[in-house]
């Protein structure tokens, strides 16, 4: 009840240690024939206080901040007003506290482990999943007492509330929400999903029973040899093949790029082979311009890239001109040579008589 109601059993209790005094002072006093007035009077003082201080203690509650206290008449068995904290009268006899609940946030855990859960051994949540799987849950509840309706809390469960109705409701909802989702799906990606469905579920079952829960907390989720073996199994069969895929893709990769390449070759050495034809047919153009504007630029052409010790050119009877010979026949300054008239035969060459 705090310092104060403290305070005032220890004054009645002081009282009545001094009326249980003066009741022996008395037979002390009567068996040595002395008067017993002033032992009487002790006594009588003593039980005074003793009653009155009893009864102001009984009459008055403290209640902690993190506290709520039930108070029930006891004329009418009806429940009143909760007290919330601070120092409250109550009538003694007539009103009592029945309870007074924590408002602070609980927790309940179930855990595999020895002694994790709020009971000792093993005391994980069993459910089955939808495919027939039997998996273990560590589940934690945090929760608190609705201070304003903590009367009815008192009405419904008393104290046992924990026990009654926090740890079946919760494993029940547990199994409930597990029974929807594959071993699979929980195994993977649907923890957190149904870990919200059981939160869910709990707070509108909490709320009807005069709790509030604050969070649900899946711990840990475990499951049977035979199917952890088989997922781990799969999941290297999965990695291997996203492997080879990757792989796959990287020498698609390669090949197009080197297809990429040799087209884009192909097409260089195409474009500058029309390049190179343009600029060609573009030389040949301006030629012909050229011969044709100065038709003696050919033969200029021709001469210069003659030899310079080259006095005599041959030409084919049956190549089309390319000088005007009439010109080139024209005398010269320069003298030919002397030519022999006459040539004796060698011996191999002379004729012999009758033939």
């Amino acid at each position: 009840m705090g310092g104060i109601g403290s305070l005032l059993g220890l004054l009645a209790l002081l009282g009545f240690a001094m009326f249980i005094g003066g009741i022996a002072l008395a037979f002390v006093a009567a068996s040595q024939g002395r008067p017993i007035r002033g032992a009487g009077l002790l006594a009588l003082v003593g039980l005074v206080i003793g009653l009155l201080f009893s009864i102001v203690s009984q009459g008055i509650v403290i209640v902690d901040p993190t506290q709520v206290a039930v108070v029930v008449n006891t004329l009418s068995g009806q429940i009143e007003t909760p007290f919330r904290a601070g120092t409250h009268v109550i009538v003694p006899i007539v009103q009592r506290v029945a309870v007074i609940y924590p408002i602070t946030q609980q927790e309940y855990t179930m855990a595999a482990a020895e002694n994790e859960g709020a009971q000792r051994g093993d005391d994980a949540v069993d459910a089955r999943t939808s495919d027939g799987q039997t998996v273990n849950l560590d589940i934690t509840v945090y929760y608190r007492v609705n201070p304003d309706e903590a009367g009815e809390l008192y009405t419904t469960w008393n104290e046992t509330y924990q026990t009654s109705f926090v740890r079946p409701t919760t494993r029940s909802l547990v199994r409930e929400a597990v029974s929807q989702y594959t071993a699979e799906d929980l195994y993977s990606n649907a923890r957190a999903q149904v870990a919200d469905d059981m939160q869910q579920a709990l707070t509108g079952q909490f709320a009807e029973e005069h709790l509030e829960l604050t969070q649900l907390l899946v711990r840990a989720i475990t499951f049977s040899d035979e199917f952890a073996s088989a997922i781990e199994a799969k999941a290297v069969s999965e990695q291997q093949v996203q492997q080879a895929e990757r792989e796959a893709n990287r020498r698609r990769t390669e090949a197009t790029g080197l297809r990429d390449a040799q087209i884009t070759q192909a097409q260089g050495q195409a474009q500058a082979t029309i390049l190179q034809a343009q600029a060609e047919a573009e030389a040949l153009r301006l030629v012909s311009q050229q011969i044709a504007a100065n038709p003696t630029l050919i033969q200029y052409l021709y001469v210069q890239n003659l030899s310079d010790n080259i006095n005599l050119a041959l030409v084919p009877s049956n190549t089309p001109f390319l000088f005007d010979f009439n010109s080139l026949a024209q005398p010269s300054d320069v003298t030919p040579p002397e030519v022999p008239l006459s040539i004796e035969p060698t011996p191999e060459e002379t004729p012999e008589p009758g033939s």
